[in-house]
């Protein structure tokens, strides 16, 4: 039997620190379940990344059905490799449920794994976050969320915060008795607190949208526009009119055709 192995971080050092800095995230732990992100280790970076394209925009058991349709298209029970991947035509990928869009991010995800830009699961691990997103987003239709969730469940980075994930973003109005969504640089700024644990951070915002339910989280506004001052036209702040300058007088006949005809 194949021992699991640990995550790259210490999961209790993370969750006393959030406890301490956060009183709120101190109640979530007590209240929701542990963090797990239930990591796939016999998943490549490409299997992966190819399994969150099938997942994009749909439910689901509805993306369960068409990804296990794509896998049997590969010769040994698992997804198709790269290789495979480009050969396979278009009618056979639309028939197992892809979009045409998907089917381009696809074929792009594998020529990138060909060309060595969507690394090696052992050339992910020697990567820091920012140098994956800047590599993983060159591929067709895998943007900064596809990527953070790869960070997340598939290399167990501690410190990803995503913050135009709606869930995220609804369990911190709920955890926070918030009335509105934040805007994703307010949950940046907030979330410097969380650091270096801001994964963990984000599981128990996960957590806190899923225990209040759809009928509580639908009542949350989306985020406030910031609003413009409106310039005040009776201010004593206001710029004084410049008064209009006199028109000057038109030079006489001779003199004007002196100026266009200057004597050689």
């Amino acid at each position: 039997m194949t021992s699991i192995p640990p995550l790259p971080f210490d999961l209790a050092a993370a969750v006393a620190h959030l406890s301490n800095c956060d009183p709120c995230i101190a109640r979530l732990v007590q209240e929701a379940v542990a963090f797990d992100p239930n990591i796939d280790h016999t998943q490549s970076p490409y299997e992966a990344l190819l399994e969150a394209i099938a997942y994009q925009s749909i439910s689901g058991k509805a993306a369960a059905t068409i990804f296990a349709r794509i896998k049997a298209l590969g010769a040994n029970g698992g997804p198709p490799s790269p290789e495979e991947m480009l050969k396979l035509k278009t009618q056979a990928l639309r028939k197992a449920g892809l979009s045409g869009a998907k089917i381009l991010a696809m074929k792009d995800l594998a020529q990138k794994t060909i060309d060595g830009i969507v690394p090696t699961h052992e050339d992910a691990l020697k990567l820091s976050d920012d140098e994956l997103v800047e590599r993983l987003i060159s591929v067709r239709g895998i943007g900064a969320w596809t990527v953070e969730m790869f960070l997340i469940f598939r290399l167990g980075r501690p410190d990803v915060l995503p913050i135009h994930d709606l869930g995220v973003k609804k369990g911190w109005s709920v955890a926070y008795n918030k009335k509105h969504m934040p805007r994703p640089k307010e949950l940046l700024a907030f979330g410097e607190r969380w650091r270096p644990y801001r994964t963990v951070a984000s599981w128990y915002m996960w957590r806190a949208f899923e225990k209040a339910g759809y009928a509580a989280t639908n009542k949350i506004r989306p985020p406030k526009l910031k609003r413009k001052r409106k310039s005040n036209k009776n201010s004593s702040h206001t710029r004084p009119t410049r008064p209009k300058a006199k028109p000057k007088k038109s030079a006489p006949k001779s003199r004007r055709k002196q100026a266009h005809h200057p004597p050689r």
